[in-house]
């Protein structure tokens, strides 16, 4: 251990511990911009310089190592006034249209310049108004608002995809994509980390809102709406509520008060998808078919493997995602049901993930989905309203698609669809004996690992959150390293909880919570509280296929619920 002085309070570090670290443990905060847990941490912003003994000038907290005996200032007016000018700096050439920015109020740049009084113009305003990038189904790029502290090109590299990256060098330096192209032309798989890591207004998500505020007031449209699994923890976030605070009861009442809208529950097509793929994994292991089985609900590492192993396109599940399945039903089923014209029924989805909105325009899965809108977004619209999200009493799902399984809500974490699926399948095959907890599964580790035996059968699983991490469990099956049965990847790490389309968090908060275990937390939380907690015995799910699929994997099944994927070029 190293023993150090932060503002002269004692503290005691492992050796070779960041200066960043030793003052956490000191409960003293040094602010940070380019550094950003599990993402990035390069020291180039310079906002977290301090005085350290034994140092020629002020050093990055973040990066440089605690020594014994260290005496650390952290607050002398010399480390004040670097940091307000390096603030300063930054406004110099930052697009300051701060109240129209999607990150007004809750921008870590706008947050520092008040706390240290920096003065916009000190330096002049200096940055050419480049254009915006928008021909994306789901991210905006505006490079006039980089600040260039590189956390968007780290976590696009933590992906392994390489999107978008530093060009030129100097004052001319600025982020963008290979051959100065559209993000909309690269192998982007529209997963959204850049945005949630991205301090400022940079990059945003393509925004439904207009959209869906102009279906609400349309007479003749019926809207509905239907919630994702993990918007219940995440949603309140927006609202000052704490991390992993299921919000279920007041999401869907905030939901009604936007209009004269419905609203479901997407766990019921969760579980649906969890009746299709484990009777198709089940399917696969009786006939030979290709295995290991990929799930398929992450549309960002469906695009993935379409870039970059379209040779594993066969062993994905033919399983449409929950988000494309509910649309189908809705204008079918549903609409017949009703005796409402397709044309006349506007379905918007709240989902966790940006790359939703690039699946709502892929026309091999139906084009069912007329918008789709991010957690950050639905808080806006409630905000837009008036509505008082935190002190509103819960309401109800609308029938007849509300009560839903424990397995379906799972979803939202890493480790649910695996444990959803495996719920079903090993009540297939062993019986009413079967278990209902997966503990391997679980957890927010990159990638895990189980065997489960039941009845004759023995099924090896992984399950890989994090484009790194699937693509490092992809070459152990590609190499023979690994064999498995059935592999569960989300393309953001946590899975949907983290998803690139959930509330932004101030770095403070981000940096010293683990928010994707509160997070997942909620899920299984509420998963232990249902009546219900396997998909084959959820009812809505089982009257869909009484009145309409008649049994998984059927004609009408495949027809509606499942599709076909292609290969795509990298670039």
């Amino acid at each position: 251990m190293i023993n150090l002085t932060i503002n002269g309070i004692p503290v005691s570090v492992p050796e070779g511990s960041t200066i960043l670290q030793a003052a956490k443990l000191a409960n003293v905060r040094i602010p940070t911009l380019c550094y950003l847990k599990d993402v990035q941490c390069v020291g180039s912003c310079r906002m977290c310089l301090v005085e350290a003994s034994g140092a020629r000038g002020l050093v990055a907290a973040c990066v440089y190592p605690v020594s014994e005996g260290m005496d650390v200032k952290t607050n002398t007016p010399r480390v004040r006034k670097s940091r307000k000018t390096t603030i300063e700096l930054i406004l110099s050439t930052h697009k300051k249209k701060c109240l129209s920015c999607p990150r007004s109020m809750n921008c870590e740049l706008q947050k520092l310049a008040l706390e240290y009084n920096a003065e916009e113009d000190r330096f002049g305003t200096d940055h050419d108004v480049k254009p915006v990038d928008n021909f994306s189904a789901s991210v905006v790029r505006d490079n006039s608002k980089c600040v260039m502290c590189t956390r968007c090109v780290a976590a696009c590299n933590n992906q392994t995809i390489g999107a978008i990256g530093p060009k030129n060098r100097g004052y001319a330096k600025e982020i963008g994509s290979p051959y100065d192209v559209s993000l909309a032309f690269t192998p982007c798989v529209n997963c959204g980390q850049c945005i949630v890591a991205c301090p400022v207004g940079a990059l945003y998500e393509k925004s439904a809102v207009a959209d869906v505020w102009g279906a609400i007031v349309n007479p003749e449209k019926q809207v509905v709406f239907y919630t994702a699994p993990s918007i219940r923890a995440t949603l309140g976030e927006s609202f000052g509520l704490p991390v992993g605070t299921n919000v279920e009861g007041k999401m869907i009442t905030a939901i009604k008060q936007l209009g004269d809208v419905k609203c479901f529950n997407m766990d019921i097509t969760a579980d649906l998808t969890i009746m299709e793929e484990a009777n198709e994994l089940l399917d696969r292991l009786k006939t030979g078919k290709p295995v290991p089985m990929f799930t398929s609900c992450c549309p960002g590492w469906i695009k993935f493997a379409e870039h970059y192993y379209p040779e594993l396109l066969p062993n994905l599940s033919t399983c449409k995602s929950p988000q494309e399945m509910f649309s189908a039903v809705l204008k079918t089923y549903y609409c017949e049901k009703n005796g409402i014209d397709p044309e006349n029924l506007y379905v918007v989805s709240v989902i966790p993930c940006t790359a939703k909105k690039f699946e709502v325009s892929r026309k091999e899965l139906g084009e069912y989905t007329d918008a789709a809108l991010t957690t950050r977004e639905l808080a806006k619209m409630i905000n837009e309203a008036g509505i008082d999200f935190a002190n509103l009493p819960d309401g109800e799902y609308d029938m007849p698609f509300g009560e839903a399984s424990g397995a379906g809500a799972i979803f939202g974490a890493t480790g649910g669809v695996m444990e959803a699926a495996l719920r079903t399948a090993a009540y297939k095959l062993g019986g009413s004996g079967a278990p209902l907890e997966f503990e391997q599964v679980r957890g927010t580790d990159g990638v895990k690992e189980a065997e489960y035996t039941v009845g004759d059968t023995t099924v090896k699983v992984a399950v890989a959150s994090g484009l790194g991490n699937a693509r490092k469990v992809i070459e152990d099956i590609k190499s023979g390293k690994k064999n498995y049965t059935f592999v569960e990847i989300m393309a953001c790490p946590g899975g949907c909880i983290n998803g690139g389309g959930q509330p932004y968090i101030h770095d403070e908060v981000r940096n010293n919570t683990d928010l994707k275990t509160l997070r997942s937390k909620a899920l299984y939380d509420y998963d232990k509280t249902r009546k219900v907690r396997t998909s084959h015995t959820t009812p809505a799910v089982e009257t869909l296929y009484k009145e309409y699929f008649i049994f998984p994997n059927s004609h009408k099944a495949h027809e509606l619920l499942h599709t076909s994927y292609s290969k795509r070029d990298k670039y």
